[in-house]
């Protein structure tokens, strides 16, 4: 399991101001998703894909400074595949940005990557108590490669945040 995570450096390399000091964490969350993504979909011609996706899918949170990130997410994914030529992938991509955190399969699609995607986020926001079809020496690796560097811990402080702000909605993202 030896991954390039070339296409992942130079698309986050544009938002390391945005980022801030989140950079690394962030990065290397999406790292691990797209590493699960790989494991689960063994087909080379979604890895651009799968790479795309896991950078854009919550970058919403700074660009838009925001919790409810999906909508700010898919719009950035879109003007990077309109910038690069890759209208075609729109609809995939944002697809499986929308549904990352649907709490059930995502069944509703001819894109098997829309739920590959959603398996590999769960992987990774669980710290890989749910494992779908990765081994727990898979994750285990990733996660020494890869360390969270604080990203969960992120995530909850986040969450908690929201919270106060919206306690009707804390967590906007969710789709059943």
């Amino acid at each position: 399991m030896n991954y390039s995570y070339q296409i992942i450096d130079e698309l986050l390399s544009h938002y390391k101001s945005v980022i801030g000091i989140d950079f690394n964490r962030y990065r290397n969350h999406v790292s691990r998703i797209y590493s699960y993504c790989k494991l689960m979909d063994n087909d080379t011609k979604n890895d651009e894909k799968y790479a795309i996706a896991a950078v854009f899918h919550d970058i919403g949170i700074w660009t838009d400074q925001t919790f409810d990130y999906l909508n700010p997410s898919i719009e950035q994914a879109k003007k990077y595949l309109i910038a690069t030529n890759k209208q075609d992938w729109i609809e995939e991509i944002t697809l499986m940005i929308n549904w990352h955190h649907k709490m059930s399969s995502y069944r509703n699609s001819d894109y098997k990557t829309i739920e590959i995607f959603r398996k590999a986020d769960w992987i990774d926001v669980s710290q890989g108590v749910l494992k779908f079809e990765v081994k727990s020496a898979d994750i285990k690796f990733l996660n020494q490669q890869l360390p969270s560097l604080g990203f969960h811990a992120f995530l909850m402080k986040s969450t908690l945040k929201n919270l106060f702000k919206n306690p009707l909605n804390p967590l906007p993202m969710f789709k059943r």
